[in-house]
């Protein structure tokens, strides 16, 4: 047991709880841990306990504790998608994007390599206009033209998607598509079936015994605030991506269906308040064949490429913030039940309901009013089963920013699986190394737990140590890219 050492005299706090961490017995194990984090920005923090018997001998096989780590707690990656929140683990997430995208491109992962010569194309979908907004449009050459204001705005220019004239820009109309565009890709998946019957002349119960229709999307922020999908949709046979789908399912009939069935996709709102709204797409849809490895402008690697950069973005692109508005305490109600069950103003928002007055937003008048649209819309009764006060911060969106049918590809639940399988069979090769008997493969084995939550984020000395794991990860990438430019 290491003796206490006196350490008022440093004045910084992360050097001082360093120095404390150095000193405890088993300073390796501290730095392993932070290290096996690989920079995630706000680890969770665990207490609690795993044990591993053998079913059949009640021998224990593995067990653990964290009250035996120097700090007395497990720390485990915080797991965020959102690059703003962790880039280390949102680069985790992403390279599983990658990878269940191209999987159902170009086949692995329990997919037949068959899939790369399917019929496939890249969709786009947009919202509608809700008012004209300030852009950057371009000649057919690319020459940048100039605005409808006059001007020729530059590609980071603060006024791009902000409203020409906001006074008529239609704030509940975008709000509410927003709100919506979850369920109007349901529908379209839906229609896209139906069109493509009616295109090839065929019943959807003879189409759907012949074709298999599969797809995997993710959502992107525009400037002006707006969602917009980006699919990948692709024709099977009747078992899936086994096998071959006729010959009469091409990529021009699906393209066809794919507009035909944007087209007729509506969803019908109503509401006393702001009266009757019709959600469609927009007129901008794009359908693009997908070619081959290697071949063509868009290959399979740059579609999985481009879906997974997308799927850890989030509504920050548009200018909004990355944390939700509501207040906690009263979970946006504006009240709390005290002991007697009656309604009290909630102390902490002082009866707004929000965490922050939506005045003190450091965020541009296009999009602080859109979230005071959602709020307002949140509120009203024929709308309360969306919770936009709760997704005011998104601007009204509260559906999956990347989804997929059941027979595309693989699941990112399946990858994970497979990285706990890979991370088990390193720690059977550590059993071996100790002199440890292996186990048995037909080994039944049983495995207890309890854990409990701490709370989230380092100690000040284990925030330095992440900082150095961040720096040395970052300078490998780096000699790595450098490497490879020079070959």
């Amino acid at each position: 047991m290491a003796r206490p050492v006196d350490l008022s005299h440093v004045i910084s706090p992360a050097v001082r709880d360093l120095l404390a961490l150095a000193n405890l017995d088993d300073f390796d194990r501290v730095t392993d841990q932070v290290r096996h984090l690989r920079g995630c920005t706000s680890p969770v923090n665990l207490r609690g306990w795993t044990v591993t018997t053998d079913k059949a001998t009640g021998t224990v096989v593995r067990s653990y504790r964290s009250e035996d780590e120097p700090s007395g707690r497990l720390l485990t990656a915080c797991g965020n998608r959102r690059s703003t929140r962790c880039p280390a683990c949102s680069r985790v997430y992403a390279s599983d994007t990658y990878h269940l995208i191209k999987a159902g491109l170009s086949g692995g992962k329990n997919v037949a390599e068959a899939v790369r010569d399917h019929p496939r194309v890249f969709a786009t979908l947009t919202a509608p206009s809700f008012g004209p907004v300030h852009n950057r449009p371009t000649t057919p050459d690319g020459t940048p033209r100039p605005c409808a204001c006059g001007e020729r705005h530059t590609e980071d220019a603060p006024a791009l998607g902000t409203p020409l004239n906001p006074a008529t820009y239609d704030y509940t109309g975008a709000v509410l598509w927003n709100a919506h565009a979850g369920a109007l890709w349901a529908r379209f998946t839906i229609y896209l079936r139906r069109a493509l019957a009616a295109h090839l002349g065929m019943t959807q119960k003879s189409l759907n015994s012949a074709v298999r229709v599969s797809f995997a999307k993710v959502a992107e922020y525009q400037k002006r605030g707006l969602v917009h999908f980006h699919a990948v949709i692709r024709f099977d046979g009747p078992d899936g991506h086994t096998t071959r789908p006729p010959a009469w399912a091409t990529v021009d009939a699906l393209s066809h269906a794919v507009h035909a069935a944007a087209r007729l996709t509506a969803l019908r709102v109503e509401s006393d308040a702001v009266g009757e709204r019709e959600i469609t797409w927009g007129e901008r849809i794009d359908v693009r064949e997908i070619t081959a490895l290697g071949h063509g402008e868009l290959t399979d690697r740059k579609v999985a490429a481009y879906v997974a950069k997308y799927a850890t973005k989030s509504a920050e692109g548009c200018g909004t913030v990355d944390r939700t508005l509501i207040c906690r305490p009263c979970r946006g109600r504006g009240y709390v039940r005290g002991p007697d069950t009656f309604r009290d103003l909630c102390a902490d928002c002082d009866g707004t309901g929000q965490a922050e007055r939506l005045a003190d937003l450091r965020v541009q008048q296009h999009v602080r009013q859109m979230i005071r649209t959602a709020w307002a819309l949140g509120h009203l009764p024929e709308f309360a089963h969306l919770k936009l006060w709760k997704w005011a911060h998104m601007l009204g969106f509260r559906g999956h920013f990347s989804s997929k049918s059941r027979a595309y590809s693989t699941t990112l639940g399946a990858l994970r699986d497979v990285r706990r399988a890979w991370r088990i069979a390193q720690a059977e090769r550590a059993r071996a190394r100790a002199g440890q008997p292996a186990l048995d493969e037909h080994t039944d084995l049983v495995t207890e737990s309890y854990w409990t939550y701490l709370a989230s984020g380092y100690r000040p000395g284990e925030e330095l140590l992440a900082n150095q794991t961040r720096h040395d990860i970052a300078h490998a990438e780096r000699a790595k890219t450098e490497g490879e430019v020079w070959l």
